[in-house]
């Protein structure tokens, strides 16, 4: 049997591109502070990176969506609807991360209204990918990064501790024999932690094809990016009492943040490798695969 793909109707066409025009002008606000963000906040640089496989995630889609039937749904305009009331609260309380999260929704709403339900299935992995792009709120980072300094701060006390040299924890603070190390917020290896959870996500979409072994590779980044991070907390502390206090900052701090960072995306590598050992590996489906089935 032979399939071909259903052509949008003028009105179709008409219609997405009105909506997506009044979306840019409603986020041209905002598109803007969350591009300085990307720009001017470490924790986030890989922002820039989300859109442009966002829209290869897309890409892949085409002929699927090209064959998907549509059906539009008034609970894509629930969805929009609840959506600008998200925005609009935003922009009244100042929260910036409820403006920006909104687009997902508004985004998702116009699927739902335009094309409907299997588009927005088609479409679903896309637009929760997006999440990625958008700053936590100040609160919620903080409640995350404060245990990660604790932990990364435990950590390099007990391999210090068992390379033989004094050291004495305070809090977030170590004391060594010639230095105190303080393990600040951008020590905390939440930057390396979110960077590589995404990296993650992208490593199981193009390698596995199921969905427990995605889920596992993404869990699985969270452990080896603590690790990676108390590993040069332990380091410094290291470096700083064999060498000198100067080898342990500077230059070399940042740079041995990098190298742990290669080294963790390295295990995380590794890990993929010995799930693919142990279960097989599956051919990743494509989405046309995945709608020639259905």
């Amino acid at each position: 049997m032979t399939s071909h793909l259903a052509l949008p109707s003028r009105l179709t066409v008409a219609t997405a591109v009105i909506l997506t025009g009044a979306v840019g002008w409603l986020y041209s606000g905002v598109a803007p502070g969350l591009v300085r963000q990307w720009a001017h906040d470490d924790d986030y640089s890989h922002g820039f990176f989300v859109v442009p496989l966002v829209l290869w995630f897309i890409w892949e889609r085409r002929h699927a969506l090209g064959g998907a039937v549509r059906r539009p749904t008034v609970l894509g305009l629930a969805l929009l609807v609840a959506s600008l009331m998200c925005f609009l609260a935003g922009q009244l309380g100042s929260e910036l991360f409820l403006t920006r999260v909104s687009v997902i929704g508004v985004l998702g709403g116009l699927v739902l209204f335009v094309a409907g339900t299997q588009h927005f299935r088609i479409l679903a992995f896309p637009l929760a990918f997006l999440l990625l792009m958008v700053p936590l709120p100040a609160i919620v980072f903080n409640h995350i990064a404060f245990p990660l300094q604790m932990l990364a701060s435990q950590m390099g006390e007990t391999v210090i501790a068992a390379s033989g040299i004094p050291v004495l924890r305070e809090g977030n603070v170590l004391h060594l024999p010639h230095e105190s190390l303080e393990i600040v917020e951008a020590c905390s290896g939440i930057r390396s932690l979110i960077s590589l959870l995404m990296l993650a996500i992208v490593l199981g979409y193009f390698t596995e094809r199921r969905v427990s072994a995605r889920i596992a590779i993404a869990l699985a980044s969270v452990p080896i990016a603590v690790i990676a991070n108390a590993t040069r907390v332990a380091g410094t502390g290291l470096t700083s009492y064999w060498i000198s206090p100067a080898a342990a900052q500077g230059f070399f701090h940042s740079f041995s943040g990098w190298i742990m960072f290669v080294v963790a995306l390295f295990g995380l590598l590794m890990f993929q490798r010995v799930l693919e050992r142990l279960f097989g590996r599956r051919p990743v489906a494509t989405p046309a695969r995945v709608e020639a089935r259905c």
